[in-house]
């Protein structure tokens, strides 16, 4: 039967008929089937189909998330299902009077109470997903540095140098291990490692403050750079 199909009484009446004895459309589970029937409907059926209207409620109270990782299902055709009952399809016969006003006073289906509890149920789902998301630990991003600071000569005191460099404060920064590297005639230079959150500090930055201690500091280079 085609899409459009559902979107009238006749598609409807067809569909209450073939859910009178079953949950799904297509096996024992929610599957893509009963998603894109409950799309091509729009609405909730009226509670004059109580198993289309029990079937739609149902699969409304699954979330967005529930609902993409379900089965694809296998295909139906409404059209070829049995012929619905006088209750479905017949127009309602005349009763007497004492029997309207009760049927008035009556909810035999209670659709507006079904809508409210699959609504309270999707809400509990999304904050039980929301609490769950929100106390999951957030991955922070480092870097492994190590840093050559290079003095100006043979002279320069590498221990004043180190402890200069080390003074250098900053949030989400570490200091590591270091030692001196001999680079030629006499002079070494500082190698230094530390490690770095990389939302809060820069690397340039840091080499700018190390520069600053310009008795001491020739230049600095980056010797290795690793995320972690």
């Amino acid at each position: 039967m085609a899409v459009g199909d559902l979107k009238t009484e006749a598609g409807i009446t067809q569909l209450n008929s073939y859910l009178e004895d079953k949950s799904y459309l297509s096996g024992y589970q929610p599957t893509q089937v009963d998603i894109q029937t409950l799309n091509s409907i729009g609405k909730a059926p009226g509670a004059n189909f109580p198993h289309a209207l029990r079937w739609y409620t149902h699969i409304k109270s699954f979330t967005q998330a529930e609902q993409k990782n379900f089965p694809s299902g296998t295909p139906i055709s409404l059209g070829s299902a049995a012929p619905a009952s006088p209750l479905k399809t017949a127009a309602p016969t005349t009763k007497p009077q004492s029997e309207k006003e009760e049927d008035d006073d009556v909810d035999l289906f209670g659709s507006d109470e079904e809508d409210e509890e699959a609504a309270k149920v999707r809400e509990e789902r999304l904050k039980a997903y929301a609490d769950k998301k929100s106390k999951k630990p957030a991955l922070i991003a480092k870097s492994s540095i190590v840093l050559d600071v290079k003095p100006w000569d043979d002279e320069t005191d590498m221990k004043e140098m180190e402890k200069n460099v080390r003074s250098i404060e900053m949030d989400g920064l570490v200091w590591g291990a270091s030692k001196l590297v001999p680079v030629g005639y006499g002079i070494n230079k500082l190698q230094i490692m530390c490690v770095v959150e990389d939302d809060k500090v820069s690397v340039d930055l840091l080499t700018e403050k190390i520069q600053e201690f310009e008795d001491f500091v020739q230049s600095v280079d980056i010797a290795a750079f690793n995320k972690i």
